[in-house]
This record gives structure tokens, sequence and C-alpha cells, in this order.
């Protein structure tokens, strides 16, 4: 494990990143290791201000990037001043377009080591038509992924294992 120099950690803004962020931390401290903490804004979202916008409403797509933007870096200085992880090691990046691709082409670019991530617990019918962003990483990925599971959700497979 002495190679993995570089985490990348893509962050949803989920109650889930928190536990994500903390997990990926405590995987890099003892490796010395940077995190590389990723947002992909999706370009369906962006599809949809455009859409909302064509129909006379006062809504653009550039102020509707910043205003999420700076809601994501507030919430992410919160999240890192919780983190006993030196702030010199993390770096942040926003980004625009489909998450999974996105992903992937920046985890080679940016030559990771290793992507830690969360998954979001879905229903077994829309996950079915809509895929996820960690599903998708999982079979495409030729770096390595590490599955971050929160207690509360650890706790709800073990039962559904037993069932």
């Amino acid at each position: 494990m002495s190679s993995i120099k570089k985490i990348m950690v893509p962050l949803a803004f989920s109650p889930f990143s928190e536990g994500v962020l903390d997990y990926a931390a405590e995987l890099a401290g003892p490796l010395d290791a940077e995190l590389l903490l990723v947002n992909v804004i999706n370009e369906r979202d962006i599809e949809a201000v455009q859409r909302i916008s064509s129909f006379g409403y006062d809504v653009d797509e550039g102020h509707y990037v910043e205003e999420v933007e700076k809601n994501r870096i507030a919430e992410l200085e919160k999240m890192i001043a919780a983190l006993d992880f030196p702030e010199e090691k993390i770096v942040f990046k926003f980004k625009i377009g489909r998450p999974a691709d996105v992903l992937l082409k920046m985890a080679v670019k940016e030559q990771v080591d290793m992507i830690v991530m969360g998954i979001k617990a879905k229903s077994e019918l829309v996950h079915a038509f809509t895929g996820s962003v960690a599903e998708k990483l999982f079979r495409r990925s030729p770096i390595t992924l590490v599955s971050y599971r929160d207690e509360y959700h650890a706790e709800k497979l073990r039962k559904k294992v037993l069932e």
C-alpha cells in the first residue's frame, strides 16, 4: 500500500459525504497520501436550468453554477474543519458533466491510486432504470475502488443478508 499517494474522493454533498471523507482521511493519513476531493455538477441539472430559462423564467446557467459552487464550498469548509488531516494535502475540484465519465477521466488524468466513495441506497426499481455513479465506476474503473458504508447502512445490509 506504500504506492498509494493520491486518493480521489467523489463528493455528492449527500448525508453520506462526511462519512466518506472521514474514512478517506483515515486511509490517507498513515499513507501520507493526498486527498483529491471532486464534485461534479450533473450536466442534466444544467440542461434543466436552460430549459426553465427558455420558458422565460429569470434563471441562467452561470448563476446556477456559481450558487451551487458557493454552497458546496461552504459545506466543504465545514467538513474539512472537522477532519484531523492536514489541509495542505487536500485539493478540491469542481467539474460539470456526466458524473461517472468525468470522475473516471479525472482519476486517470490525475494519476489517482485509489478512489473512496459511498453508495447511496436506492430501491431496486429505481436502480434498475438509472444505475448509479458508484456502480458505473466499479464496472469501468482501472483504479482500485473502496466502497464506504456508514454503520447505519451496514447494519441494514447485515440484517438483509441474514434474512
